[in-house]
């Protein structure tokens, strides 16, 4: 008769239920895995086999089978090894068979028989929660999976602690979840010198979410505002960070004992792949928009980026998800962020520099922030020109509020969105607001429509441009306190969407 345990295999963020099943049959003595499993599942067997010796356990002279089943979903990873060792063991009566049966494990193990934390415990606890089952990972992977308080946890360091609990010898005490404390070096927006613009810009896309362009010469501080962002978001909301987590599980890095409430911020280099940018690769894995959920994304040297992977950010933009489609697979990843992007205004760097320039200006600048394409800077709510700061500048005492006063601002006006829109499945922000409920939450008055009118007719906005000015002012409205959308906030909108890079662009 054959003993079971439970697993999991991974398919994006979701981890669906695997049994291991386990038979000892007579003949030649052997140990076969069986079960599409990939060149790491094969090997666990090797692996298995060390660690039992080094617990003195002989395996037995007969034919081992494990059969993973689903026997047609592909199985990939090192984890499978601790649910073949508990589903042998159980086999061999040094374990009760029905208790291991109904427990879900998952972790690698060492030829010493200790256990070696794996990715992917947070979304294997979801899943054994639904079903009821216990779950048992290495202890380094057990502040991450205690997070999910409905089912028990159990974090050993050792295949012997695993024997010594289910044997009665030595019970372990559930896992407690663990947090990552935040760092208190965090960069500070009172160090930036002048950029008031810029600051405001910020602060603006960190209410609402809203998509940021910063269009300046080289040193002008473009990448020190981007990295004093994180600064002065709002801590993830217990929701929120359970939706982060799980994918950063998934791509393991949660590597510090616990769950973040940080906000991530994520800065790929320009010489990034598709893959990486989007997801794709070996297993789909997510990529860094996914990994940037709910948090920031930021691309400097915008245009250097290549135009395929620049192309593949419009839909995930608009929709929140990508879908990264594989021969075997369709895998679905959330990608909700707030993109911040920086670039020179030409090659160069110095078109509006004169004295700087190089003797292509200006159309080095139209053939440089081409590469850019319509659609793309269509999505950017928020576009900034940052000018050099003079050196005089340099030696003058800071201006304007630090990061904890702009910070304080930002959670009030996440607090109104989030009363706003209580009810609303998939709207959080205002950047997530669309169709009739943007219409009714962010509709100005008399004036700023008309304002609005205006400058649609002039400058030819586009029907997405048109609801992102919406979206912005309903955001510098929630800044300020106001219930209603009024004409100083729309003007506010429309000079960060018309102005900036064509004024760049044109010196």
């Amino acid at each position: 008769m054959g003993t079971r345990a439970l697993t999991v295999a991974f398919e994006g963020i979701e981890a669906r239920l695997v049994e291991v099943q386990c038979a000892l049959s007579p003949g030649m003595p052997s140990f076969q895995i069986v079960g599409l499993p990939d060149k790491a599942v094969s090997e666990a067997r090797e692996r298995v086999r060390a660690a039992l010796s080094a617990l003195s356990v002989a395996l037995p002279s007969k034919r081992i089978t494990i059969n993973l089943s689903p026997a047609d979903m592909p199985k990939e990873g090192s984890h499978f090894d601790l649910p073949i060792a508990m589903a042998l063991l159980a086999a061999l009566e040094i374990l009760p068979g029905e208790e291991v049966g109904d427990t879900v494990a998952l972790g690698e193990l060492s030829l010493d028989g200790a256990l070696v934390a794996v990715a992917g415990a947070l979304p294997a606890a979801m899943t054994a929660a639904e079903g009821g089952h216990v779950l048992v990972c290495p202890a380094g992977s057990g502040p991450e999976a205690a997070w999910v308080e409905a089912t028990r946890v159990f974090a050993p360091a050792s295949l012997a602690q695993v024997i010594r609990h289910y044997s009665g010898q030595a019970p372990l005490a559930p896992a407690r979840p663990g947090e990552v404390i935040r760092d208190n070096g965090v960069r500070d927006l009172f160090d930036v010198k002048g950029q008031e613009r810029a600051k405001r810009a910020l602060e603006i896309a960190a209410a609402g979410r809203h998509h940021m362009l910063m269009v300046g010469t080289p040193g002008s501080g473009k990448s020190m505002l981007a990295a004093r962002l994180p600064g002065i978001l709002p801590e993830l909301s217990p929701a929120e960070a359970l939706e982060t987590s799980m994918i950063h599980s998934i791509a393991g890095l949660l590597d510090q004992g616990g769950i973040s409430r940080v906000r991530p911020f994520r800065e790929p280099h320009h010489t990034a792949s598709v893959a990486a940018i989007v997801g794709g690769g070996k297993g789909a894995k997510p990529g860094e928009i996914s990994l940037a959920h709910n948090g920031v994304l930021f691309l400097d040297e915008l245009p250097e980026f290549p135009r395929m992977v620049l192309e593949t950010l419009r839909q995930p933009i608009e929709t929140g998800e990508v879908v990264v489609a594989r021969a075997n697979a369709h895998i679905r990843y959330p990608c909700r962020f707030l993109l911040v992007a920086a670039a020179n205004p030409c090659k160069c760097g110095y078109l509006s520099e004169p004295a700087r320039a190089c003797g292509r200006a200006p159309g080095c600048g139209e053939e440089y922030m081409g590469r850019i394409s319509g659609p793309l800077l269509d999505r950017f709510d928020l576009r900034v020109e940052v000018p050099p700061v003079a050196f005089s500048d340099l030696d003058l005492p800071p201006s304007g509020d630090s990061s904890a006063i702009v910070a304080a601002r930002v959670v009030a006006a996440r607090d109104r969105q989030a009363a706003r829109y209580q009810g609303y499945e998939g709207c959080r922000v205002n950047a997530d607001a669309e169709g009739a409920l943007l219409e009714e939450v962010a509709s100005p008055d008399s004036e700023g429509r008309a304002l609005l009118t205006r400058a649609a007719e002039r400058f030819g906005l586009t029907a997405r441009g048109y609801h992102r000015l919406l979206r912005v002012a309903r955001t510098i409205a929630d800044l300020e306190g106001a219930a209603d959308i009024r004409a100083p906030h729309m003007a506010e909108a429309i000079s960060f969407r018309l102005m900036g890079v064509a004024e760049a662009v044109a010196g």
